[in-house]
């Protein structure tokens, strides 16, 4: 059933609601009151806080990915096991949104953070002191602390600084993208300069402890709330249209940490020396930054997505298959098409939680619906697609199981696109 839209209340418009679905979907945060106060006692120190704390939410991820042939040569496992590796970041993002808003609740915003980044720093470390298993632990300890991060920060820039959601939004999604490709592009040079995988990679840590002591001292009087209890309701388990987003979120999100965890590696049995291919890596997500910047505020002053979603399937299509067929031929303009596409995805799928729900807390269960089934969804995407390369013994299988997965996504989208509400 097709319901008016509600006028909004604000000045907060398009790029507010969409770039911050995470934040509605956690409720409001008490205590509210005060919110001048708190966005010029947070001030220019809180938002550093907050930009370098985003700049680390990636790193863990594409840094290892950049080297990955180097780590399995390195500790002489299975693909299998790379594979594995590879689902344990969006295995913790998907269960984040399960238990991120109960940490906001019992330790306050503040406390939670710091604690998500001291545990993302220790995880950097403990992963390259030892073998497979502790590579594997300290990456999903490094990853819990990335996911509650993920799901919390958004909500301190909402009520630390509720005049200017949309600029300290923006910044913070610039300063993940920017991070993730830093993270691809830095640690091969790295890893020539300190002489194995263990040192560049363990570099980043440095990164993460620098945000935590900002953290800290940004948080200080800026960051007071505590996440509140989502209101009760009906259940969107029994919305066709809730499940078509579930779906198309996590196949989004499934594009993207496959292409993050495995493109240098499809670029190097390709020939692409092992620089360059952290640096193609490094433009996929790079991208993410002006497109997500764009794609918020055209999905919000349209009442159809249709159209955009089309668009990135099309973009995200050609670039796989570009993978598939001829990786070595052209791989920046692959590379490009990918980024462009998955790029818009993700921005897209948030804002549309929000565009696709009439109240508030329909929002909220939405968001917490589409990100932790999502996620779940999303983490059987690079082990099935590493193993599916091991049994067949070349890429081609895989990216054409992938390319077969972005048709679904664009068919889904587009469903999920029409101006009709849950």
């Amino acid at each position: 059933m097709t319901i008016p839209k509600p006028i909004p209340s604000s000045d907060n418009t398009a790029t507010d609601r969409g770039d911050c679905a995470t934040v509605q979907a956690l409720g409001v945060v008490e205590p509210v009151g005060r919110h001048r106060q708190l966005a010029v006692t947070g001030g220019l120190l809180l938002a550093a806080g907050v930009t370098l704390s985003a700049a680390n939410l990636r790193p863990a991820v594409t840094s290892l990915a950049s080297v990955l042939g180097d780590v399995r040569a390195g500790l002489g496992v299975s693909a299998g096991w790379t594979s594995l590796l590879t689902a344990v970041p969006v295995l913790c993002f998907g269960a984040a949104a399960f238990a991120a808003p109960w940490v906001g609740r019992r330790f306050g915003l503040k406390r939670a953070v710091a604690s998500a980044l001291a545990l993302l720093t220790l995880g950097l470390l403990l992963r390259v002191v030892d073998g497979p298993f502790v590579v594997l632990g300290g990456t999903f300890v490094a990853c819990a602390g990335i996911a509650v991060c993920n799901v919390l920060i958004p909500v301190v820039v909402k009520d630390s600084f509720p005049t200017r959601i949309g600029l300290i939004t923006g910044i913070y999604t610039a300063a993940m993208a920017a991070g993730a490709g830093l993270g691809a592009a830095l640690t091969p040079p790295l890893e020539a300069l300190l002489g194995s995988w263990r040192g560049a990679v363990g570099a980043w840590a440095l990164l993460s402890a620098a945000a935590l002591v900002l953290w800290l001292a940004g948080a200080r009087k800026g960051v007071t709330g505590r996440v509140a209890r989502t209101p009760a309701g009906r259940s969107l388990l029994h919305s066709p249209l809730a499940w078509v987003m579930t779906v198309f979120f996590g196949l989004q999100a499934l594009l993207a940490y496959t292409i993050m965890g495995w493109l240098p590696a499809i670029l190097g049995d390709a020939d692409v020396d092992r620089t360059t291919a952290g640096f193609l890596l490094a433009i996929t997500v790079v991208l993410g930054v002006p497109v997500s910047l764009v794609v918020p505020p055209l999905a919000a002053r349209w009442k159809s997505q249709v159209g955009m979603v089309l668009v990135l399937g099309a973009l995200s299509l050609s670039g796989v298959l570009g993978l598939a067929f001829a990786p070595g031929s052209a791989p920046a303009l692959w590379v490009l098409l990918v980024g462009l596409g998955m790029g818009g995805m993700f921005p897209l799928a948030l804002v549309m939680v929000s565009l696709r729900t009439v109240s508030t807390s329909d929002t909220a269960r939405l968001s917490a619906m589409t990100q932790s089934i999502g996620y779940l969804i999303a983490a059987a995407g690079p082990f099935a697609f590493g193993l599916l390369r091991e049994s067949t013994g070349s890429w081609t299988a895989s990216m054409i199981g992938l390319a077969g997965l972005v048709l679904l996504l664009t068919a889904l989208g587009s469903v999920a696109g029409r101006n009709r509400f849950v």
